[in-house]
């Protein structure tokens, strides 16, 4: 029968811990491509021609266009005017980008292992007797008849009992934009005009 440290000894914790931590790296280079993803997709037209697999290029930045009334100057100065006018913004200014990373995780291992060890031993012993006796004048006949019976039973085993469980607790959070993506907003933000008619 194994012990509960033998029990213990055997499982394999470098899965069962790792094994979560890499799922969580995974989780967060996919969150990273997600984002890169969603740029390229919303922020981009696709380009035009064709491209090498190992070329990442986008094309013309995905604009709106919105048309409004406005009140201008009138050009000789004597007051105002609704004028038409058009203001194009990129998307990628008006959206907020997501970009997330783990900024904690939290794995939970339990294991409980019970066992058990039992010995039940059972004695029965019987007896029985029966006696006959017959007198008579000068004779006489006795008769005795005894029975005995023995029972020894001796049950044994063990029982093992294991439960496991584990919890894996993760929190995101939104991450600030890096370095590139802040550059590239401030370039995109430089594209916003407003034209009147």
């Amino acid at each position: 029968m194994a012990t509960p440290g033998q029990e213990l000894a055997s499982l394999d914790f470098e899965s069962l811990i790792g094994g979560p931590l890499v799922a969580i790296v995974h989780a967060q280079a996919q969150a990273a491509l997600a984002t890169a993803n969603f740029i390229k997709q919303v922020g981009f037209k696709p380009p035009t021609g064709t491209q090498t697999a190992t070329e990442q290029t986008t094309g013309e930045p995905a604009t709106v266009t919105f048309t409004y009334k406005k009140m201008v100057p009138k050009a000789d100065g004597s007051g105002e005017e609704e004028k038409t006018a058009t203001l194009t913004v990129p998307f990628l200014a008006m959206l907020p980008i997501p970009y997330l990373r783990v900024e904690e995780a939290n794995v939970d291992f339990l294991a409980k292992i019970n066992s058990v060890q039992f010995r039940q031993v059972d004695t029965n012993l019987e007896v029985k007797g029966e006696l006959e006796a017959k007198a008579g004048w000068l004779w006489g006949s006795a008769r005795l008849k005894v029975t005995t019976t023995y029972q020894r039973q001796t049950k044994e085993g063990s029982t093992v009992t294991r439960d496991y469980s584990m919890g894996v607790k993760v929190k995101a959070v939104q991450e600030e934009m890096p370095g590139g993506l802040a550059k590239l907003l401030s370039v995109l933000e430089s594209l916003i005009k407003e034209t009147t008619a």
